[in-house]
């Protein structure tokens, strides 16, 4: 009996946390990294007041972006003498009011080179209202949708650096 009562607290301790999402891979196969660059930093920041979920998104947007720019290689942290990508999460939401998911992503993107300088800097943002269907995982459906908006706008932007700034 109290194994059972443990797997239910487990259960639902499990489907409070936020809902795993897929990552997307849009690579172009005539662009492999950003800037014609071939070594770069990436560095991902959760900068929401409401952490929850922390590690999965910032894996998911890794996961996605490097999988987006196959030909590269990726370090983790700023190195000397690499380019770097610096993402700050400033929203990652689905809340439901009024009957409706409002769904945002907003991340700050700053690409610096190896002289560590400013190469681009913009916002990816994307909002949704998604009505709440019935035999849907609402929350997941609209998370999903404004990560791949917002992610599609990164990869445009990151695509969009010119070889040697």
């Amino acid at each position: 009996m109290r194994l059972r009562a443990w797997l239910s607290v487990a259960t639902l301790a499990a489907a409070c946390g936020p809902p795993t999402l897929q990552p997307r891979a849009s690579p172009d196969p005539t662009q492999a990294c950003p800037g014609g660059q071939t070594a770069w930093s990436l560095e991902i920041h959760d900068q929401r007041a409401d952490r929850e979920g922390t590690e999965k998104l910032v894996a998911l947007l890794r996961d996605s972006i490097t999988r987006s720019f196959p030909g590269c290689s990726w370090s983790a942290a700023s190195a000397e003498n690499r380019p770097s990508i610096l993402i700050e999460i400033h929203r990652f939401s689905a809340p439901f009011r009024d009957e409706t998911w409002n769904g945002a992503a907003e991340w700050g993107i700053l690409v610096r080179d190896a002289g560590d300088r400013t190469l681009l800097e913009f916002e990816a943002t994307a909002a949704v209202e998604r009505p709440n269907y019935r035999n849907s995982n609402n929350e997941k459906e609209a998370l999903q949708e404004v990560f791949n908006d917002a992610l599609m706008k990164t990869l445009a932007a990151l695509r969009s650096v010119s070889p040697g700034g």
